[in-house]
């Protein structure tokens, strides 16, 4: 789960590590720059518990993760046993950190982009089967992908779709169709994983 919020002021650079902690890639730690602050890979904890949620779900899996970061969460779901991870990274830098990275862990079975996440999600026409939507916080920037999402036709009839945003304040409004399946919350995060039913 790669948590992001704007904890940090200013443009700062902090370097840091996130370790897949589940499947065949267990153990394996990914590097990471934090250029201005907006980076914040979650703790193990938290992660496993999104894990362990899905755990009997992901065995084959198309997944994306829409706001990738440090691009663990989609690492560790093929990690996992999901058949295809797509990662959109708007940052150029970081982007290219993570083809360089899980490129060579998962070859054919990962794709990465350089993109804004809404213009991508305008632009595709794949379906995925669980999506992560973990962007920065304080942007408004999860409700509109939801929306996106949903819209789109990008998600399969019963995607799981996982929702990260701040603990406090109103939480981003999603679909109605998507019904709540599990919620947690720790410091200043609160998690949340959809199950899609079909319109």
């Amino acid at each position: 789960m790669a948590t992001r919020g704007q904890g940090r002021k200013g443009g700062a650079t902090s370097k840091g590590q996130v370790r897949i902690i589940g499947g065949e890639r267990r153990g394996h730690r990914l590097q990471f720059v934090d250029q201005g602050g907006d980076l914040r890979p979650s703790s193990d904890r938290m992660r496993e518990t999104l894990f362990n949620w899905l755990q009997f779900e992901l065995p084959g899996l198309r997944v994306l993760d829409l706001f990738a970061g440090s691009g663990v969460l989609g690492a560790e779901a093929l990690s996992r046993g999901a058949r295809r991870a797509v990662l959109v990274e708007k940052k150029r830098e970081r982007a290219a950190d993570l083809k360089r990275q899980l490129l060579p862990l998962f070859e054919d079975r990962i794709e990465i982009h350089t993109a804004d996440a809404q213009q991508w999600l305008a632009n595709s026409a794949l379906q995925f089967d669980l999506v992560f939507v973990d962007p920065p916080y304080d942007l408004g920037l999860a409700e509109p992908a939801c929306a996106a999402l949903e819209k789109r036709g990008l998600l399969a009839e019963d995607a799981w779709i996982y929702v990260e945003s701040r603990r406090h304040g109103e939480p981003p409004v999603v679909p109605a169709n998507w019904q709540l399946y599990r919620e947690k919350s720790g410091g200043d995060i609160l998690a949340r994983l959809f199950r899609r039913e079909a319109v």
